[in-house]
């Protein structure tokens, strides 16, 4: 089953997310490699109505680094129009959470990303194989140094139905023992790019800064 955030514990992330922003701790993570999926006529064109950030098969929703990106997804949605709440109390939609680091070299290493609308039955990338099917290789780094790479995956489905209506995945990288690899500075950035232009052009990959 499901487990959320609840809405006191999502209200509390906030305020903290809010907090390392005013105090200038959100130390640039660098470019961010983005590409979402989306089907235009089930995508709501005003972000309106109740939504859930839940955990992905096989992620614990009560471990803090689950809730450092649930947070951060959290502020985004709330931002888009969305009214973020728990899952329990029956929202409209759900948005499905997963990610995970990778301590790599960089240079002709390239990180490998599952990702697509309508594969169904799947699973998050590097839980499963991957979901839609769709290969997409990034190359973030330069020159051949070591860095922390992190991917964070979010589907938006109807609760209703389980129609996807969005999905995208977002890479970034740090260099390790920075700030920027903390989880609660590289997941608000993380986030903020993946929602960039939301829904963006579907199948596009974007960077941002």
């Amino acid at each position: 089953m499901l487990k959320s955030l609840s809405a006191r514990s999502i209200a509390l992330l906030l305020a903290l997310c809010g907090a390392l922003v005013v105090s200038g701790c959100t130390t640039p993570v660098g470019p961010v490699e983005v590409r979402r999926f989306h089907v235009m006529d089930q995508t709501p064109a005003a972000t309106s109505g109740s939504i859930a950030v839940v955990p992905a098969d096989g992620f614990d929703g009560n471990s803090l680094e689950f809730r450092a990106y649930a947070a951060a997804i959290a502020r985004e949605l709330s931002g888009l129009g969305y009214t973020v709440v728990d899952a329990g109390s029956s929202p409209d939609q759900l948005a499905t959470l997963a990610y995970e680091s990778q301590t790599r070299r960089t240079g002709n290493a390239r990180s490998p990303v599952n990702v697509g609308v309508g594969g169904g039955g799947g699973s998050f990338g590097g839980r499963g194989g991957g979901f839609g099917g769709l290969g997409v290789g990034f190359n973030l780094g330069g020159g051949s140094s070591e860095r922390i790479f992190t991917r964070m995956e979010v589907i938006i489905q109807r609760a209703a139905d389980d129609v996807r209506l969005w999905e995208g995945q977002a890479i970034s990288e740090a260099k390790p023992g920075s700030p920027e690899a903390e989880p609660q500075l590289g997941a608000a950035k993380i986030a903020a790019a993946l929602f960039t232009g939301f829904p963006g052009e579907s199948g596009a990959t974007i960077e941002v800064d």
